[in-house]
């Protein structure tokens, strides 16, 4: 969230820059005309504090106070392009290996081709998981491997350490770091996902959009780079993230575009975002493989992660800054690579990842009968399959 200081203009701040950002995000201004005035009100309880009956008051609007600065999302960087219509996004750069053209070009879509390689389940899936579920099978999950162990040893070699998080977090904690602002009120978006243990009541993600195969899922594995920083140097870091995966994608010989995200579309946390998009051929367009976000100390301020010591001249706290940026989402990238690299015969592999898999193939062929042998082995039971857990 934004220092509560920075709407005060007697403490230092510039309530009119936060305007400023907040029109170019097509949000609300007087939300920071609301921050102020809800400020004065806790500060006359805070003086009041000293009488009894008004310090649950004051704590109860303080935490109203700190909800409501949650809802202002972070100044905006000026070479972010304004605009609340994602259509305006600005197209950075574009990278392609020799010879090949964003061009649409007559190839089958990812999914066919996983689903030739007999690569994934989704009938099964469906079955198990509900809408957008599957299993991966064999080379489908050989290869959701590799791009996972490539990953981290790409980033290993730039000096990341590697971390595995745990899969879950206490609700006030990721509320400190995610927009998760409509829980308070219980009202969930359909992007995000509700699970009770009475009714396990699902709010699903992205409906009706990229409903076939593996891109745009439930459930997924992500390598991401995650930096804290000097405040004065983040900026420098926000291009070294971005190139890095750029150069990731690169290595593989994907061909991709580098876009700015518009001011509507950023998130509460974020003051300027970059994605890369790769291109899929079949359908003619790009799409999302990564987000690179600098977050400055939205995150860290309330987190109370604090750059150094504050001095008795220093009016405010200073924060690090925190910055995110995906290497794989790794069924997205697999997606990527069956469709730019599929053969009439099989998939050419690209050369980082052949090591991570069985026999190191540069090409794998589609299996003979294919089709025809994976319906046998489902009216089975296919009990050969072995789970990885």
């Amino acid at each position: 969230m934004l220092d509560i200081n920075d709407f005060i203009a007697e403490r230092g701040g510039n309530p009119d820059r936060i305007k400023e950002s907040q029109r170019r995000r097509h949000a609300p201004e007087e939300a920071v005309d609301e921050v102020i005035a809800m400020f004065e009100d806790h500060r006359r309880t805070d003086i009041e504090k000293e009488k009894k009956e008004l310090l649950a008051s004051a704590a109860e609007k303080e935490k109203l106070l700190k909800a409501k600065v949650r809802l202002i999302g972070n100044i905006v960087h000026d070479s972010v392009p304004i605009s609340n219509n994602e259509d305006n996004n600005r197209v950075e750069r574009t990278w392609a290996p020799e010879g090949v053209e964003f061009e649409k070009r007559n190839v089958l879509s990812h999914h066919e081709v996983l689903d030739k390689l007999d690569g994934y389940d989704p009938e099964r899936g469906v079955k198990v998981v509900g809408h957008r579920g599957y299993f991966l099978r064999r080379w489908g999950v050989f290869l959701n491997q590799a791009l996972i162990n490539y990953g981290l040893e790409f980033l290993n070699e730039r000096d990341y350490t590697p971390l595995q998080t745990p899969q879950l977090m206490l609700r006030d904690q990721m509320a400190k770091t995610a927009q998760l602002s409509q829980y308070d009120s219980f009202e969930f978006d359909e992007e995000l996902y509700k699970v009770t243990g009475d009714q396990a009541d699902k709010y699903l993600i992205a409906h009706g959009k990229d409903v076939w195969g593996i891109f745009r899922v439930h459930e997924f594995t992500k390598v991401e780079q995650f930096c804290i920083t000097d405040p004065e140097k983040s900026w420098e870091m926000f291009e070294n993230m971005i190139s890095t995966s750029e150069d990731f994608y690169k290595s593989l010989g994907i061909p991709y575009r580098v876009v700015a995200i518009v001011s509507g579309a950023l998130n509460n946390a974020a003051a300027k975002k970059l994605d890369l998009e790769a291109w899929f051929p079949h359908q003619g367009e790009f799409k999302e493989l990564v987000s690179c976000s600098n977050c400055t100390d939205y995150q860290s301020r309330d987190l109370e992660i604090r750059f150094g010591i504050k001095k008795q001249t220093d009016v405010k706290k200073t924060y690090v800054h925190c910055l995110n940026s995906t290497l794989t989402a790794t069924t997205r990238t697999l997606c990527a690579i069956l469709e730019n690299f599929q053969t009439e015969e099989g998939v050419n592999i690209p050369e980082p990842l052949r090591k991570y898999l069985p026999g190191a193939p540069a090409f794998i062929p589609f299996p003979q009968k294919g089709a025809e042998k994976k319906e046998a082995e489902k009216k089975e039971g296919d009990k050969k399959d072995v789970p990885i857990r």
